[in-house]
């Protein structure tokens, strides 16, 4: 796996311009050599138009943004866009490198509302720019070129609702039916995961709930509300499985981790936990608290932490 998301999309950027940059300057030399007229710049985009692999239109506009041919795409040329005034699009916005070719952000197109890219070249005549050479792609129809990326363990907090942190000290946590029964509920919980299949949950104090999903059916999540959480025969309702041996949080640990949560929830009425989840293969837990700031962490940092570190008193 890729190691962030940042560095999957630039290594397939790299890769697409390594791909596009070439037939696209080829092409450009051809629009060089004619009169930019619309019947003969169109005859060129149509004649090279599959040398631009995954294309959707490919188009000729001046420096200033006017289109001066038609949308050349699979079905043929599309006459309406003859005239188009592109200069407040976001590719024409980027600076072009000194090259000449340009490989735009992504962003979302006017026609069909979906994420697409654009490729730039610049088209010059006695080495003076006079137009640009425009190709869309659709993100779509561009093959994935790396791997799924790996989500950082890195510890992230999260700043939430402004509003909803200047009236923290204005509040009072309100006991809930799972904070009346949290030794309990935890001890359900720490059975379906150690025992019962289940790999990641969100639980949700204050409305006494749980969302959890299992590797029977990972597909789809199960909200277990507070009837189910209260009521110890649910572990019979998820078939018993043995414990991954691929999680990234160990089997002990579990409790531990139970354990602390319940410290951040009832230790203090002001900052308290609100919601937190657990994923055994990431190895991550998630605290929301009253204050509405969320932390990511590993549980290894989560468990060496007290209630003290969190503004809490044990």
């Amino acid at each position: 796996m890729e190691s962030n998301w940042k560095n999957s999309i630039s290594k397939q950027r790299k890769l697409l311009a390594k791909s596009l940059s070439i037939p696209l300057h080829a092409i450009a030399e051809k629009c060089a050599a004619i009169e930019f007229e619309r019947d003969k710049i169109n005859a060129v985009l149509s004649s090279e138009f599959a040398q631009i692999p995954n294309c959707t239109y490919l188009y000729l506009t001046d420096l200033n943004g006017v289109q001066l041919s038609d949308n050349m795409s699979k079905q043929g040329l599309i006459t309406k866009h003859f005239g188009r005034d592109r200069s407040d699009r976001p590719y024409m916005k980027e600076v072009v490198p000194s090259e000449g070719f340009l490989l735009s952000d992504a962003y979302i197109s006017i026609n069909l509302t979906r994420p697409s890219l654009t490729a730039l070249q610049v088209i010059k005549k006695n080495n003076e720019a006079v137009g640009f050479l425009g190709a869309d792609f659709d993100l779509r129809d561009l093959p994935v070129t790396t791997k799924l990326y790996q989500e950082s363990n890195d510890w992230r907090q999260i700043k939430g609702d402004p509003s909803i942190r200047s009236l923290v000290f204005q509040q009072s946590r309100v006991e809930s039916v799972l904070d009346q029964n949290i030794d309990q509920i935890f001890a359900i919980l720490e059975e379906l995961l150690t025992q019962r299949g289940m790999f990641q949950g969100v639980f949700h104090f204050s409305s006494s709930r749980a969302t959890v999903w299992v590797m029977d059916d990972p597909y789809r999540y199960r909200i277990l509300d507070q009837e189910a959480l209260l009521d110890t025969d649910i572990c019979m309702a998820y078939p018993k499985r043995p414990y991954p041996e691929d999680a990234l949080i160990p089997m002990d640990k579990i409790k531990p981790i139970f354990s602390t949560m319940k410290n951040l929830r009832i230790a203090d009425d002001t900052i308290y936990l609100r919601s937190a989840s657990i994923n055994i293969f990431n190895g991550l837990i998630s605290l929301t608290f009253s204050c509405d700031g969320s932390h990511y962490m590993p549980y290894h940092e989560f468990l060496e932490k007290n209630a003290a570190f969190w503004g809490a008193d044990e």
